[in-house]
C-alpha cells in the first residue's frame, strides 16, 4: 500500500535532462507562465500527455464503452474550455502545452487584471487574497473550468477588494 506520508509523485521528469530546445522552451514557458519551478511545468505536461494518450487509445476502439469514454473525455476538455464544441479526439491529440497552462487559475488572475504580474497572482492566490463563486481557493495550478471564469475575483475580506474599488473611483474621477 505504501507510506501514507510519501505522497506519489504526480509528473514524469524528460529522458534527456539536458537538451538544449527544451531547456529553452521550459524557460521561456516558466518565465510567461510564472511557474514556481520546473514541476509545475512537468505536472502540466503529464496532465496533457494523460488526454493525448487517453484519446489514442479510443480512436483504436470500436465498442459502446470506447465511444461513452469518448464523450466524457470530450466534455470534460470543454468544461475546462481547452476544446470547442463540435471537437474530436483529433483536436485532443492537436493540444499544447500553452492550452492547459492558460487555464491555471494563476493564468486567469493575471489575464483578468487582479495582478500587475504572474508571479503577483501567485502570491495573492497563496496568500488567500482570491475566491472562486465566493470561496477561498490557494492553489495556483487550480484549473478553471468554463462556468468558474466569471466568478473569479478578490475575497470578501481581501483588504485588495478595497484597493480596487479606491483605484476604479479614481479612474472615474479623472476621466471626468
Amino acid at each position: 500500500m505504501g507510506d501514507p506520508k510519501k505522497r506519489k509523485k504526480k509528473y514524469d521528469t524528460p529522458r534527456n535532462p539536458w537538451q538544449i530546445e527544451r531547456l529553452e522552451e521550459e524557460r521561456k514557458l516558466m518565465k510567461k507562465y510564472g511557474l514556481r519551478n520546473k514541476r509545475e511545468l512537468w505536472r502540466m505536461e503529464t496532465l496533457l500527455r494523460g488526454f493525448r494518450r487517453q484519446a489514442r487509445k479510443l480512436l483504436a476502439l470500436e465498442t459502446p464503452q470506447a465511444k461513452k469514454e469518448e464523450i466524457q473525455l470530450l466534455e470534460k476538455l470543454r468544461r475546462l474550455k481547452m476544446l470547442k464544441r463540435n471537437s474530436t479526439l483529433d483536436d485532443v491529440l492537436a493540444l499544447k502545452i500553452e492550452d492547459i497552462l492558460d487555464r491555471r487559475l494563476q493564468t486567469l488572475v493575471f489575464k483578468k487584471g487582479l495582478a500587475n504580474t504572474p508571479k503577483q497572482a501567485r502570491q495573492f492566490i497563496v496568500h488567500g487574497h482570491i475566491s472562486i463563486k465566493g470561496r477561498k481557493v490557494t492553489a495556483p495550478s487550480y484549473l478553471v473550468g468554463r462556468e468558474e471564469e466569471n466568478s473569479i475575483g478578490y475575497i470578501e475580506s481581501s483588504p485588495l477588494k478595497n484597493l480596487e474599488a479606491q483605484t476604479s473611483s479614481e479612474k472615474v474621477k479623472e476621466e471626468a
